[in-house]
């Protein structure tokens, strides 16, 4: 994000508000990994469910009582591979995913205590005792002499990848970005993939082999859908959603220091020092989801002082989960709800203020327009949702609804030999665990189509 203070500007950001110590503490690991005794003791709280819970809120279907199972028994890299069968990208998963609301949340001890097993946490134990093999456990096929090209390398592209390189395709992964791992690597609260996970964990991934990446080539702007087609024995897209929505009032193309939180987060995670990188005393967050979470924590522990995340709606009504909302309660970020901004104020072209108005429900509609207030702003930093791009298809587009992809349950287009997966598909969550499901679909739809 380039923030900008000139001599005669009001803006209060600066660079190096906290040291290098305390930004280190800050950015450190949010939750330090199980020991061997503390996993031991942790998997033998599992009842090992028949007909588990929390294996079916899983996305991916991971066996969990299993995996916790072999943890119990000692077996650690048993435990992974049960993982691993089921999500390729279980370590990230384990750090990122809503467990509270997902597996955990169905646990019967959540039920029972108010206190599930931290099934996250053992499940991070155990892929992270994998990864420090430096083995790979799985084996290509033979070569089926078929090809198949991926079109972004996020989660839904990388498992996608791995999972047709396991049956002996070629595969050709091409991705816009320099980096792979797609919002893992951009877009991810820095405190959750700490010592350059993400990227480790999609070197693991495509060190099963047969796969080649091409980085810098976007889909529309280096590459077309049509030759892809020409080219390859079968394309999956996994763009993502490359676009963000606008908040659509004044002052908004105008005025400076005012940026999707997106990029926020990406220039942070890319950032090799972050005693350079500068923040705002004063900023404020518009969003209820986890990019708004993610973006307000940060910028709180880089050293904001005001930070203030503004909702439209009621908490419960937020996308973030309630651990996420209070993780940022707890950082010191207020939440104001049940508002909407109206105006975008400025002075000397950089942004000083929002001006908002209270919403309510009315009639089961949103409606705005009550007392209106304003906040202080040296930096707005925006999280309304993504959009798709309809671009980049040129002449030869899929289906599209709303700007996403439609696809059938096999995560096939309308278009023959396409398939499409992840955020950038109708019906996408927004969810790492839910894009490498969408890969792992694909994939076998697309080995069955190039077998015959």
């Amino acid at each position: 994000m380039t923030l900008v203070k000139d001599a005669i500007g009001s803006a209060d950001i600066a660079a190096g508000r906290f040291g290098a110590e305390r930004l280190k503490a800050n950015f450190s690991d949010l939750h330090p990994p199980l020991g061997l005794h503390e996993a031991h003791v942790e998997a033998e709280r599992c009842y090992f469910c028949y007909d588990a819970p929390c294996q079916q809120a899983c996305p991916t279907s991971i066996d969990v009582p299993l995996f916790i199972r072999e943890i119990a028994g000692g077996n650690s890299l048993g435990a992974a591979k049960t993982i691993l069968d089921a999500n390729i990208m279980g370590g990230m998963c384990a750090r990122v995913c809503p467990t509270e609301t997902l597996c955990e949340q169905a646990c019967v001890r959540e039920a029972a205590e108010g206190k599930p097993v931290r099934i996250g946490m053992l499940q991070r134990y155990a892929v992270d005792a994998m990864m420090a093999t430096g083995k790979h456990p799985y084996a290509r096929a033979a070569s089926t002499g078929k090809r198949a090209a991926v079109v972004g390398a996020g989660p839904a592209g990388l498992a996608c990848a791995h999972a047709l390189a396991l049956e002996g395709h070629d595969v050709v992964i091409f991705e816009a970005r320099p980096k792979v791992a797609g919002l893992n690597e951009y877009g991810i609260a820095a405190y959750k993939t700490t010592n350059d996970f993400a990227a480790r964990e999609a070197a693991f991934i495509l060190s099963v082999g047969g796969v080649e990446v091409k980085t810098g080539a976007a889909l529309g702007r280096d590459i077309t859908l049509q030759a892809l087609r020409q080219n390859y024995d079968a394309v999956f897209l996994a763009v993502g959603l490359p676009g963000t929505n606008k908040l659509g009032v004044r002052g908004e193309d105008t005025l400076a220091n005012i940026e999707d939180a997106l990029t926020f987060i990406s220039e942070l995670r890319q950032a090799k020092n972050l005693e350079e990188l500068p923040i705002g005393r004063r900023v404020v967050v518009i969003g209820g989801g986890m990019t708004a979470i993610d973006a307000a924590v940060q910028a709180k522990r880089l050293g904001a002082e005001l930070v203030t995340i503004v909702y439209r709606r009621g908490l419960e009504d937020m996308k973030a989960s309630r651990y996420e909302r209070e993780l940022a309660q707890t950082n010191g970020v207020a939440i104001r709800t049940w508002a909407q901004p109206i105006a975008l104020e400025g002075h000397d072209g950089e942004v000083s203020s929002v001006l908002f108005e209270h919403t309510a429900v009315v009639n089961g509609q949103l409606v705005g327009g009550r007392a209106p207030f304003r906040l202080e702003a040296d930096v707005v930093l925006t999280a309304i949702g993504q959009t798709g791009a309809t671009d980049i298809f040129g002449d030869l587009a899929p289906n599209l609804q709303g700007g996403r992809i439609a696809v059938d349950e096999e995560r096939r287009t309308s278009l023959t030999k396409v398939w499409a997966g992840g955020d950038c598909v109708v019906g996408g969550l927004d969810l790492t665990v839910a894009a490498v499901e969408d890969g792992k679909r694909a994939a076998k739809s697309i080995s069955a189509a190039l077998k015959g």
